[in-house]
């Protein structure tokens, strides 16, 4: 049976409903997690942006902007607040003189380790519970 286009079945609603309801469920228990060590949510975002960057453990400002979906200037105010309680710091960059590096220190690391540890929980919890999710819809969906 085809469908017409931008329509969606009831499973396919139940799905999403299960999918926002998980990633919302992870975001407050992230932002209880970050508070219980002494950051704000967006702090723990910064660490992790810098630490989970692809191929690398820095970032320049730029693409903590982008990454976080920042302005510029809201990224660099972060950063210098993260920056002031010994959570980060800026190193030149070796390649370019007009970039800087952000980078962890030992206490970012140390916090952001703490903070992966209880993440990891609750990121096996929601792995379960969605991947029942895809096979439920999988069992509704209409053979191709």
């Amino acid at each position: 049976m085809k469908r017409e286009q931008g329509s969606i079945t009831k499973p396919e609603y139940e799905s999403l409903a299960i999918v926002r309801s998980a990633v919302r469920r992870f975001c407050r228990s992230s932002e209880r997690a970050a508070r219980t060590v002494g950051l704000t949510p967006q702090q723990q975002e910064l660490l992790l942006a810098i630490r989970g960057y692809p191929g690398r453990d820095w970032t320049t400002m730029n693409e903590l902007a982008v990454g976080l979906q920042l302005r510029h200037n809201s990224a660099v105010g972060l950063v210098n607040r993260c920056e002031l309680i010994g959570l980060v710091q800026r190193l030149p960059h070796p390649d370019d003189g007009r970039q800087i590096r952000v980078c962890l220190t030992e206490q970012g690391e140390a916090v952001l380790g703490r903070l992966a540890d209880r993440h990891r929980l609750e990121l096996e919890f929601l792995q379960r519970l969605l991947h029942r999710s895809a096979l439920e819809l999988l069992d509704h969906l209409d053979p191709p």
